[in-house]
């Protein structure tokens, strides 16, 4: 009998430390939770983030034009012979201008049948009455002195058509770069400012990242009303470049605060 009744506590004990610790193991990970902003402002390094632009204007220093020679002939073989003659003609032409190999290139090739103007509807398929040839040459024209007198010449020498005239800057690159250095020094001013004004300094940068960049666009003109006068006027203008980022920057608190 002793033995019975000296067992029941035993086990009662052993029940509460088990009750005991699972209870500390379900509340543990609540106290671990969300801290409070300003625990977290405790323990983390203060930092500002700030964005930045660098741009540049920079005049193109090139252009691209396409010349075009179209002929119309009764027969393919008539068309395309006149037309060959004329396109090598055009591009002679633009050789003896100075404008290199590489610069110049043949495109835009194609035979069209021409057909009759028929008010007929029998829905027949009308008669072919001749052909049409249209052959271009692009030319790359990084001398903008020479594209005046460039695009009064390939006329006269057989082009009858010119597209628009497509300005662009031969190498972008470098003047990216500065927009880009010039992007950091904006985002760092205004950092330093805002640092000023609360009483902080900056430390270390923590992350910097390019967000975005703008390329200069072709400028395009109209060839057509250029071309109603002998000296083809000519004005390039001014496209730009720029850059973005987002620097990140530790706070440093000054000496004495």
């Amino acid at each position: 009998m002793t033995s019975h009744f000296l067992q029941a506590p035993l086990r009662s004990v052993s029940f509460f430390r088990q009750l005991t610790l699972a209870t500390l193991l379900v509340v543990a990970p609540l106290a671990s939770g969300p801290v409070s902003a300003e625990e977290a402002h405790a323990v983390q390094p203060g930092n500002i983030t700030m964005q930045g632009r660098g741009s540049v204007a920079v005049a193109p220093d090139m252009a691209v034009i396409t010349a075009n020679v179209v002929t119309t002939a009764k027969t393919a073989e008539d068309a395309l012979s006149e037309n060959s003659s004329a396109i090598g003609k055009v591009i002679d032409a633009i050789k003896n201008q100075g404008i290199e190999a590489k610069d110049i290139q043949t495109r835009g090739f194609g035979i069209y049948p021409r057909y009759e103007q028929s008010n007929s509807s029998s829905g027949r398929q009308p008669n072919i009455i001749g052909y049409e040839i249209r052959n271009g040459v692009e030319v790359n024209v990084r001398d903008l002195a020479k594209l005046g007198g460039l695009l009064t010449l390939v006329v006269e020498n057989g082009a009858n058509s010119v597209d628009s005239i497509r300005f662009e800057v031969s190498d972008p690159n470098e003047k990216l770069d500065e927009a880009r250095k010039k992007a950091v020094e904006n985002a760092r001013h205004k950092a330093e400012v805002f640092a000023a004004a609360a009483g902080v300094g900056l430390g270390n940068i923590l992350f910097i990242t390019e967000t975005s960049t703008q390329m200069p666009q072709p400028l395009m003109m109209r060839a057509e009303s250029m071309m109603a006068s002998s000296a083809v006027p000519i004005e390039a203008g001014e496209t730009t470049i720029s850059a973005d980022v987002t620097i990140r920057w530790e706070i440093e608190t000054k000496s004495g605060d």
